[in-house]
């Protein structure tokens, strides 16, 4: 991986804590005389300098006082924020760019995976109707980068989508045009399968909110279920299992690959096909 691409895989706590290295080097500071003037301990700024600390109001303002940087530290933390993924998220992205196989129930809205990026900016103004555009298109460039992980021979995707993904015109026809194309064009490639559970499928297609089972090599699995405040971690075993049924449960009841694919060549034509 090239310098470029690794840049890319950082997560916000992993930029902010290496600007924060590279002043503190560049002042010829130890970590013990920057925590010194911080306030915090010499083990709290190696753990923020190497993304595994979220860093504290109080100690970005620390930093900004002890570099004599005018707030600089402060304005980078928020942008980067503002740029990136939500702090909550980050378990997540860090499952999924090592993950050998997925599989995901999507419920309302495709999974960020799957998603063009006007179907990305349609989600993310609905939920975030009062953000400035170029909040709005930093959140968009980050679903984007995470579609490099669909480039990996290694990574199977198994997706089982709710009918309903398909007819909720997200961002209008022209967008939702656009992104059955795209389902349609990855779908014919050698590693993502997708099922259209349909609204036939009754109790099975409406009891079930989104989640994402993950796979690694040399570790058991995960699960990720969505929530009202972002999304939760899963990793005890009995919970992993029970949604592994779940999954196995939802795939049975799903179209086949191949009906899954005339449905959505249906549902383009007949919904959005139109001026």
């Amino acid at each position: 991986m090239n310098e470029e691409a690794a840049e890319e895989y950082l997560t916000p706590a992993q930029r902010f804590g290496r600007e924060v290295r590279e002043v503190r080097l560049g002042r010829r500071l130890t970590q013990k005389n920057l925590g010194l003037g911080t306030g915090y301990s010499e083990g709290y700024v190696s753990k923020v300098e190497a993304g595994k600390q979220q860093p504290s109001a109080d100690f970005i303002t620390g930093c900004d006082k002890v570099f004599a940087t005018g707030g600089l530290f402060t304005r980078l933390y928020v942008s980067i924020q503002e740029s990136g993924t939500p702090t909550w998220f980050e378990p997540y992205l860090a499952l999924e760019r090592r993950a050998l196989w997925i599989l995901d129930f999507s419920a309302a809205c495709l999974m960020g995976l799957l998603q063009t990026d006007d179907y990305a900016r349609a989600i993310f103004r609905a939920g975030h109707p009062r953000e400035e555009r170029a909040v709005i298109e930093g959140k968009v460039e980050g679903r984007m980068r995470r579609r490099e992980v669909l480039e990996s021979p290694d990574l199977s995707l198994w997706v089982v989508l709710h009918e309903a993904c398909l007819r909720t015109p997200v961002g209008g026809r022209t967008v939702m045009r656009g992104q059955l194309d795209h389902l349609l064009d990855v779908a014919s490639g050698p590693r993502v399968d997708i099922q259209v559970l349909p609204f036939a499928a009754g109790a099975a297609a409406s009891h079930t909110l989104s989640f994402t089972l993950l796979g690694s090599a040399g570790s058991e699995p995960v699960l990720w279920t969505d929530d009202a405040t972002g999304g939760k971690l899963h990793q005890k075993a009995s919970t992993v299992a029970f949604q592994q049924a779940t999954y196995d449960r939802l795939r049975a009841h799903a179209l086949s690959p191949d009906e899954s694919i005339a449905m959505i060549r249906t549902v383009r034509m007949e919904e959005y096909d139109r001026d």
